[in-house]
């Protein structure tokens, strides 16, 4: 990547990290992203926000992946 930046969940959490990771790679507040998750999963009628939230949790790296050892 040319910025270096990698998509990894946050520390930011209230489940899994998943959408404060989201919100810190595309620099937006982690309340907005979560708000918007909402919306989505509710439009859905639920199941694609919470299939996509748990196949995220287990995809994306754990906080601190993106930091050169």
């Amino acid at each position: 990547m040319k910025n270096g930046k990698r998509l990894t969940r946050s520390t930011n959490r209230w489940l899994a990290g998943v959408c404060g990771g989201i919100a810190e790679f595309v620099g937006w507040e982690a309340g907005l992203v979560r708000m918007l998750w909402v919306v989505g999963t509710v439009l859905s009628f639920g199941v694609g926000g919470f299939i996509a939230y748990t196949v995220l949790a287990f995809v994306m790296p754990p906080p601190g992946a993106d930091k050169p050892a």
